[in-house]
């Protein structure tokens, strides 16, 4: 007998019409063991698909990946009316055109059956050419879908028979959503063998975050080219209820952060330490009105910082003049640190990220490598920092699947799988030194051009300077509790939604001194050193104070990458 459909963790999802099931367990169709990477890759087909349920392509691996650890989602109809089973016995045929002209096509998409079988296949490529590194012929197949319907993914068989009707289904348009590459898993290249290029990508939806409707299915795209064409054959599926019952509830919450929440190592050197917000403000952080000359003292929980609105510029946070406060707060507090951890929705509310923040009251300056020259300099330094990395959890099964890793001005998705552990099976993450970039393992991250060694630094060690996320934290925000309209929601605290920022506005007089040792260098180094310096965040460079959590692109956006 079916459980119950939606809640978190119960293993399926609806979409509205549709419902999906995560599933994990593959068949091997076929695999190329070269390219340009010389490593290749490995199709594979879903297996063990329960019955009602359908498969929308196959799935494709780098082999570059020690185990199999993906996924792919299969589809179920659950809204098939009689009037729907009717239609869908003609919905393949030319009375499809005669339905059409009488009624709106609104009118008629809405009673077209959800899934249907494609018309037929097109082949994409045969690999019978190519010599070696294959123990069988691969071919590639796109299938057709009816008007009103788009693909999802493609099919791989070792035949040159076209593939059952049966071995996918296509999905009507209107439960579909736009999807674009994320990420080449292979291509061939220009080598010979094969004399012809081809390449293979991850797909993801075009608009992602907490607001947005997208949900992966774990499909790839794949054409003949060097480059994915604009738009791609195949698209991605559409929550278009958007009730987010999958989410999880408070408790929940809880629970995954206790289990999943990292040990964050900091560095054995590190002389800016984080503290929780409520410390900086007992302790002497101001906050400062232009036009005023006197700044305010602030409440322990911000009260009476200036809500909402957007960074006008009229405000900002600033430490104290009196030298022995400032010095203080410029070393944070370890003691009262605690993650602030913002739950939301992702991939159309079928996966949740734990967006886990870390406050310090400084960030120090940057240390710049060129060569085999390292020059620490006072550029960069600003005061609040705001960092954070991001646990992507599934709603299918509650398991997390990756930790995003945010360095600066972009970031890094890393793989449950490949995540350093720690005693007790605990996972571990690295703040650097002086920056706090966030990294998956200790060593000497240079954040640049690494061939020609010019980039900025940073430093990541274990030390006894930890914070263990899993106890130290507090949930401060979980949107989708209120939509669910759950009786345990989340209360903002009111810091939280100051928009301005934490931090006054920087003018360095380094940049200047650095220019001068730019000029100075080959011009194979100065070229990749200014344009690093010119796309730091503008919080680094000196242009602005930094904002708060919930004035970041990421709040409600995806990770950027």
């Amino acid at each position: 007998m079916e459980g119950p459909v939606g809640g978190f963790g119960t293993g399926r999802i609806m979409l509205g019409q549709i419902e999906v099931l995560q599933l994990l367990k593959f068949k091997r169709v076929w695999s190329w063991n070269g390219g340009k990477d010389n490593l290749g890759a490995t199709f594979y087909k879903p297996v063990e698909i329960p019955a009602g349920y359908f498969s929308l392509g196959h799935y494709c691996q780098s082999n570059r990946e020690k185990c199999l650890q993906g996924w792919i989602l299969v589809v179920k109809d659950r809204e098939l009316s009689n009037e729907c089973v009717e239609m869908c016995s003609v919905s393949q045929t030319s009375d499809m055109n005669l339905i059409s002209t009488q009624k709106s096509e609104n009118f008629v998409r809405e009673r077209l059956p959800p899934l249907v079988k494609p018309l037929n296949y097109t082949l994409v490529l045969s690999s019978q050419q190519w010599k070696g590194n294959q123990d069988m012929v691969g071919y590639f197949w796109l299938p057709q879908a009816p008007e009103n319907y788009r693909s999802c993914g493609f099919v791989v068989t070792t035949t040159p028979l076209e593939p059952s009707l049966d071995e996918v289904r296509c999905v009507r348009s209107d439960l579909t959503d736009i999807c674009e590459t994320d990420g080449l898993i292979w291509t061939t290249g220009n080598t010979n063998p094969p004399s012809f290029p081809f390449s293979v990508w991850n797909i993801r939806p075009k608009m992602r975050g907490s607001k947005a409707r997208g949900v992966s299915i774990g499909t790839f795209y794949c054409n003949k080219d060097l480059k994915p064409e604009n738009p791609l054959s195949v698209v991605c599926l559409k929550n278009v209820n958007f009730d987010l019952t999958a989410m999880p509830k408070l408790h929940q919450m809880h629970t995954i952060v206790k289990k999943y929440g990292p040990v964050v190592f900091f560095h054995p050197e590190e002389t800016f330490f984080p503290s929780s917000v409520s410390w900086l403000f007992e302790n002497g952080q101001l906050l400062y009105k232009r036009g005023v000359e006197v700044p305010q003292p602030i409440t322990i929980n911000g009260s009476n910082l200036p809500p909402g609105g957007s960074n006008d510029k009229e405000y900002w946070l600033d430490f104290p003049k009196e030298d022995g406060v400032v010095k203080r707060l410029r070393q944070g507090d370890l003691q009262s640190t605690m993650a602030y951890v913002h739950f939301k929705p992702a991939l159309g509310g079928t996966y949740t990220d734990v967006a886990m923040w870390l406050f310090y009251p400084l960030n120090g300056p940057i240390t710049v490598k060129v060569g085999a020259l390292n020059m620490p300099l006072k550029y960069g330094e600003h005061i609040g920092d705001w960092e954070h990395f991001t646990l992507r959890v599934s709603n299918f099964t509650g398991e997390l699947w990756k930790i995003y890793f945010s360095q600066h001005s972009g970031g890094q998705w890393i793989n449950a799988s490949d995540l350093e552990r720690i005693e007790g099976n605990r996972i571990a993450v690295y703040a650097a030194k002086s920056g706090h970039a966030i990294f998956p393992h200790a060593g000497n991250f240079l954040e640049g051009d690494r061939k020609l060694g010019v980039g900025i630094r940073n430093d990541a060690s274990r030390s006894k300077y930890f914070l263990d996320t899993s106890r130290k934290y507090q949930i401060v925000a979980a949107e989708h509790l209120e939509a669910l309209g759950s009786k345990d929601i989340v209360v903002e605290p009111p810091w939280l939604q100051y928009m301005r920022e934490w931090g006054p506005k920087i003018v360095y007089n380094s940049r200047t001194e650095l220019n001068r040792v730019i000029r100075l260098l080959p011009s194979k180094l100065r070229s990749p050193i200014e344009s690093l310096l010119n796309n730091l965040p503008k919080e680094l460079s000196g242009e602005q104070g930094p904002t708060g959590p919930k004035a970041k692109d990421n709040w409600y956006g995806d990770e950027r990458v």
